[in-house]
Formats: C-alpha cells, structure tokens, sequence
C-alpha cells in the first residue's frame, strides 16, 4: 500500500513541475480555434412546441454534427423577474427531465446547471464593465419587457444580456443556434468579443449565430405574436407535456380567418400559414407537402390533422419525461456531472482574463490548478496531504522526497534547502 502510494506521488511530480514552469509550460494554441457550440434555456415552465421547434430539435441535431457542444440550464437569467425558490429548484429537474427526453444526450454534450458554475458570473462583471449604458437600453428586449413592468424594469433585466455574453464567451465558444429575436443580442456578445480582443489582444473567438430553420411559431390565439410560456392565454401556447385533449382543445380554438382554404400565405392568412408551418415542422414535410395532404379540407377539419401530428410527435416524450422525473436523482446527478465538466472547461478561461486585466499573478493561477487537481484525486489526497503539496507550490525547491506510510506524508526537500 505504501509503495503504490509512493509511485503515484512521484508519477504526479511532471504535473507540479509543469505547473511551477507557468505559462511557457503550456501547450501552444492551435491555430484554429475548436468549433464549440453553447446554447442555454430557462428553466421557467415546461418548454412549449415554440421552444422544441426552435431550439431544443436543433440542440439534438448540434450534437450529432459536433465534438464540443455544451447546453446550459441558464437559472441566473430566470431571476430577473420574482421567482419562488422551491418552484424554481423544481423546475430545473423538470426541464433536465425534458431535455433528456426529447434526445440530449450527456454523453454526447455537457448538460450543466449555469449557477454551478461561478465562472459565468464573474465573466459577466468584467464584461459589463466594458460596455455603455446606452448600447443595453437601446436593446429591442429591454424596450419590450420594460413597458409591461411596473417600475421599469430591474437591473439584472437591463445587463441579462452581458451574462448572456458570459455565458457563450466563458467557454470560447464559435457557434451559437439563436432564434430571430436574439439576433441583437449576438450582435452585442460579438462587439464584446471584438472590444475585449482590441484591447487584450486576440483571446475571444467571435462567435457565429446558427439562425434556426424553422422561424418563430405563433401565438395560436394571436399569430401576431409568438407562442410564449408566459401568455396569459391557456389556449394559445401548446406545451410538450400537454394532454392530447388538450392538444385538441387548442387547435380546435386557434384563430384562422374566414375563408375555409388551406393555404400557406404568412403575409396575408397568418393563422393557417402557423398551422402549415407547424404541420410541416413536427412532421418533417416540406411546406408543400403539408398543403397537400391538408388538400380538399377546410380550416376546421386541417386544424384536427395538425393536432394528430402534434399529439404524435410528443406522446413517446411525454412518456419519457413522466419516467425520468420519477427518478430525482438521476436529473441531479446528470446536473453534478455536467457542471463539474463545464467548470473545468471554464475556470482556466475565466483565470486567463483576470490575467489580461492584470487581476491575479501567475502563481494564483498555479494554486488554482493544484487545487482542482488534488480535489479530482481523491484518492490520492489519502495518501498525500494538501499541506505537503501547497508547501512545495510556495517555495522554489528542486524535486522533492516524498515518505508516504501508514497514511501519512512528510515533505522532505533535498539537502541545503528548504
């Protein structure tokens, strides 16, 4: 036992030396940088056809296409409005249940929770600090939620989209699917991109949006407007996790027009263009094929059809969510592991620009490093106490002696010094 303990240990000894070596110990960067992609979503109520026509259908296939693909459960954004604590604890099992269920795959790409990860909001204080007033209130976003609150809007409301920033440039990322009303919010993560780099040199890869192909679903009560988890109208959102009656009720109900043709005309007939446009979506058919399997039907029988497709579509991941929800800790643990993942993927970015800033010194970077290291090895640190190992981080001795028995570690630097 106390031989295996004493091998491990000096196997461990290039590790500290590269440490102690700092920067120039480093691998040179790769000319180009590694194709990564980040979305997030907010854990507030169960996703809706919107959500999963728009993002999380896309996330599935991202996955697929990509080596480094990262998705975020964004609970920070979630409370820029009121939220109660144990509602949203919940409701960041439930989307993980939902995720998981419709095709996320945590071994193909990193789930995480974003408030397990401390590094997204240190980022965001740094980012926000380099960005004007002005260019946040003239945000399209800020306008809109701002004029239904009461007061105005909170802080937190106005810089949400700097942690946004944060979020996508913490873990350098190159590609980020975005629907159309986050294209101005790209434009501001981009422009941070660029200052920071102008400023620090070239660190931030400027990430590229990948516009979802399938544009914005529709309110079905109100196909002005887009479907949204907080319309006050029941009937206009259709959820992942409805009933097929109720999926019936809302088709049933979905404003049309009064002529009894199917046709796709956005433009001039947009509540039976959204039910096109959905039918299509959820069953995969071009536009056209859509028009003519509803074809000789009037709105009223098209609008049963496309809830059948609807229902259809949905029913083997109803069933997947209702079992994974049954098991809390599975959805915890997928959470632990895939926030343990990202943060290692973010602390050395986040070190990286608190260096640039002249925030921290090199040798804090080192103490970091040792200390993730000697946290992941566990078993080692059973063999070898921290004491021992920050001891020799702090001072400049050669490869030191190590006596390990009987569970305990004694440092013993060569001859002359120490």
């Amino acid at each position: 036992m106390a031989m295996r303990s004493i091998r491990k240990a000096r196997g461990c000894w290039s590790f500290i030396r590269a440490l102690h070596k700092g920067p120039e110990a480093a691998h040179a960067p790769q000319k180009e940088a590694i194709k990564r992609v980040f979305s997030g979503i907010q854990p507030t109520g169960i996703p809706h056809l919107g959500n999963y026509l728009g993002a999380i259908e896309t996330w599935v296939r991202l996955q697929e296409e990509h080596g480094s693909v990262l998705y975020s459960i964004v609970d920070l954004h979630s409370i820029t409005v009121p939220q109660d604590p144990a509602v949203l604890r919940q409701s960041i099992l439930d989307m993980t249940a939902v995720l998981l269920a419709c095709g996320i795959n945590p071994e193909k790409s990193i789930l995480f929770q974003q408030s397990q990860v401390s590094e997204h909001t240190q980022l965001s204080w740094i980012l926000t600090c380099l960005v004007r007033l002005p260019r946040l209130q003239h945000l399209h976003q800020w306008k809109a939620k701002t004029a239904t609150q009461k007061h105005g809007g909170t802080a937190g409301l106005l810089t949400y989209p700097v942690l946004q920033a944060a979020d996508i440039l913490l873990y350098k990322s190159t590609h980020v699917p975005v629907g159309e009303d986050q294209v101005q919010h790209m434009e501001l993560v981009q422009d941070l991109a660029q200052g920071f780099n102008k400023k620090y040199g070239e660190f931030f890869p400027v990430p590229k949006s990948i516009l979802t192909s399938m544009k914005k679903v529709k309110s079905l009560r109100d196909p002005s407007a887009k479907m949204s988890k907080s319309d006050p109208d029941k009937l206009a959102t259709v959820r992942i996790t409805d009933s097929a009656e109720e999926i019936v009720r809302k088709f049933r109900k979905a404003v049309t027009d009064f002529t009894s043709e199917v046709t796709y005309e956005p433009a001039r007939r947009p509540g039976v263009s959204n039910l096109v446009a959905i039918h299509a979506a959820v069953t995969r058919l071009p536009v056209e094929e859509a028009l003519r399997r509803g074809a000789g039907m009037d709105t009223a029988r098209y609008k049963l059809l496309v809830a059948d497709a609807v229902i259809e579509k949905f029913a083997p991941i109803k069933r997947e969510i209702e079992k994974l929800k049954m098991d809390r800790g599975h959805l915890e643990k997928v959470l632990q592991v895939g926030s343990a993942k990202a943060k290692e993927l973010a602390h050395p970015v986040c070190q990286d620009v608190k260096k640039l800033k002249r925030m921290i010194q090199a040798s804090e970077k080192v103490a970091f490093q040792l200390d993730l290291f000697l946290v992941q090895e566990r078993k080692f640190l059973d063999s070898v106490c921290t004491t021992c190992f920050l001891a020799f981080t702090s001072s400049s001795v050669s490869p030191p002696l190590w006596e390990v028995y009987e569970g305990e570690c004694h440092f013993t630097p060569k001859d002359g010094e120490g």
